[in-house]
């Protein structure tokens, strides 16, 4: 073990910096709504406070497994983007028909996001303190530069970096040029859950912890959601579980769960932050295929996380699989070698976290019962802001609404479906070794063009 990593926390830092309070009791009686929501992550939880400001009498039932935000949103580093198709580059290789309004309604979302927080008072820890975005080899830097190209073709503002420009912001060996962008927001992922959460109970939305839901099915009119000790029927439900096991058959081959992993260092001193020249609040992620994304925390440590996705056979989900010692000494080896004045800062926080990982890389959204039952998943590492819009997407969805959000074809089609093992292992591990040579070498492998003509993607 590498002494950095001595004395970690398995808990992640955001929830071990909150007091979540107690939990709401599970469901012990049998119970009707008019909306059944399942999954009290960020996606439940948007969709629940939508639903009661468009349907102020109705009945509103949230299930979650265990505690609210404690999966998936909880294990998240809280960057909030102006995105909701996986960035500029994504909708204009993928969507290309469309990008232009999902920039649009995508860069609207964080307006929007950030307007319901201040009208709730919900302290979410919300900074709009701009991204950086650093390259590290030639190739790299291209990338950086038609990024630039694509974003002031959408007229958003950015920044080329190099030089004593980019040592302003960020001074490490490791990195030679970098974008600025500054309409780009920070949460802090716990704070936002609880927020989220207490807000919907003040609306008289009814939440259900410890209370997982086992199947899906219809009654008569009713969709019932079975759970261990009691049902709820409900005239209408939202699908929010994401990463979790789907409860829909038709979806358990549109996305695969993908683990990353994150570190939190120590406090780190003013005279520290100076000496890699991070003086100001704005997240920061690398360019390659395998990243490192970056911040800092409200008390003054450096969030390092990424670079590794991991996949394990058979979609597996286990609870041990939120610890993994290889990825976690990996990435204090790179914070050192990125930093090398930090290089003796220990970590106080190391875990893992899961993904929805589609294979077109952004969420989507559907119907299943008629209509009745909504869902959305695949949001592939960029669900911190896109999930308010894929909420409403599943509102829309469910009360028959044609609005700009269900006319889009990036959120109605349906990504290209995993095949089944051991061709899905298989296919994952071509993909990232064709990722990993092409950080080496710039160079795009055969089997990655294939999937770029095949509208397929891979990340985390």
């Amino acid at each position: 073990m590498i002494a950095a990593l001595s004395n970690t926390s398995t808990e992640p830092y955001w929830t071990s910096a909150i007091d979540a309070g107690a939990a709401s009791p599970a469901l012990t009686a049998d119970t009707s709504c008019d909306l059944a929501i399942v999954g009290g992550g960020f996606t439940g939880l948007w969709a629940a406070l939508k639903a009661r400001e468009q349907q102020p009498g109705a009945r509103i039932v949230l299930l979650e497994a265990g505690r609210c935000g404690r999966e998936a949103s909880g294990r998240t580093g809280g960057f909030c983007a102006p995105s909701i198709s996986h960035g500029v580059s994504n909708a204009l290789a993928r969507h290309p028909r469309e990008a232009e309004t999902l920039i649009r309604l995508g860069r609207q979302n964080l307006v929007d996001y950030e307007r319901d927080l201040e009208e709730y008072g919900i302290d979410a820890g919300f900074r709009l303190s701009g991204k950086l975005n650093v390259a590290a080899t030639p190739w790299q830097v291209e990338g950086l530069q038609a990024m630039a190209r694509n974003y002031r073709r959408f007229g958003i503002e950015c920044t080329l970096l190099s030089g004593e420009a980019l040592a302003e912001k960020l001074d490490s060996p490791a990195y030679v040029a970098g974008l600025f962008e500054p309409n780009y927001a920070l949460i802090h992922p716990a704070r936002t859950v609880s927020e989220l959460r207490r807000v919907c109970l003040a609306n008289g939305v009814e939440i259900f912890e410890n209370s997982a839901v086992t199947g899906v099915s219809r009654k008569g009119a009713d969709i019932v959601l079975q759970t261990p000790q009691a049902h709820v029927m409900a005239s209408r439900v939202v699908l929010a579980t994401n990463a979790a096991a789907p409860l829909l058959k038709r979806l358990k081959a549109a996305f695969i769960p993908i683990y990353d992993y994150s570190l939190v260092t120590e406090p780190l001193s003013a005279a520290q932050w100076a000496s890699i020249g991070w003086t100001g609040d704005f997240s920061i992620a690398d360019s390659g295929n395998q990243f490192h994304y970056f911040r800092k925390t409200p008390d003054g440590r450096m969030l390092w996380a990424g670079y590794d996705a991991i996949y394990h056979y058979g979609s597996r989900r286990d609870a041990a699989n939120l610890q993994r010692d290889e990825s976690f000494e990996r990435l204090a080896t790179q914070f050192a070698a990125t930093f090398p004045s930090l290089a003796d800062v220990k970590f106080t926080h190391a875990w893992g976290g899961i993904i929805d990982t589609s294979a077109r890389t952004t969420f989507f959204a559907g119907r299943a019962f008629g209509g009745q039952v909504a869902y959305a998943m695949g949001f592939t590492g960029q669900g911190v802001s896109a999930s308010r819009f894929a909420a409403l997407t599943m509102l829309d969805l469910l009360a028959g609404r044609d609005t700009e959000r269900t006319r889009l074809k990036m959120t109605r089609r349906w990504p290209v479906p995993f095949p089944p093992e051991p061709l899905r292992s298989l296919a994952v591990q071509l993909a990232q070794k064709g990722l990993a040579e092409e950080d080496l070498t710039g160079r795009r492998p055969p089997f990655l063009r294939l999937l770029d003509a095949l509208g397929i993607g891979f990340a985390s």
